[in-house]
């Protein structure tokens, strides 16, 4: 339960994050404003934007972080002994046919093999 809910906030920051990173201006956008690209006009201002959405980045980057660090001690405390997964599969028994020799005979004296047929006729 513990690993699913912090998977669904793993994907939940990673998913922010790139939000917020994309919504960000870039350092050479304000030359670019200033030969009409149009990128001035911002909704939380040229100098609000960039700093919320900075430190926006920023914490959700340490919980990202701290996210991951606890995944990854959860995942090293569940694996049990180090070795190859093939160590660990214990062997099918195999099955051994009782085999009997071809010289020996029932108590009739004949081979198990030969048919009951008729004796050939003469002519």
């Amino acid at each position: 339960m513990l690993i699913s809910a912090l998977l669904v906030l793993h994907v939940i920051v990673a998913i922010v994050i790139i939000v917020a990173v994309l919504l960000q201006q870039g350092q050479g956008a304000n030359a670019g404003a200033a030969f009409g690209a149009g990128s001035s006009g911002t909704v939380f201002g040229a100098r609000g934007a960039a700093s919320f959405l900075s430190r926006l980045t920023a914490v959700l980057a340490a919980v990202f972080m701290l996210n991951s660090t606890a995944l990854a001690w959860i995942a090293a405390r569940d694996v049990g002994e180090p070795g190859s997964l093939l160590e660990r599969i214990e062997p099918v028994p195999q099955l051994q046919e009782e085999l009997v020799p071809e010289d020996e005979e029932d108590e009739n004296g004949r081979d198990e093999d030969e048919l009951d047929l008729p004796p050939p006729d003469s002519h």
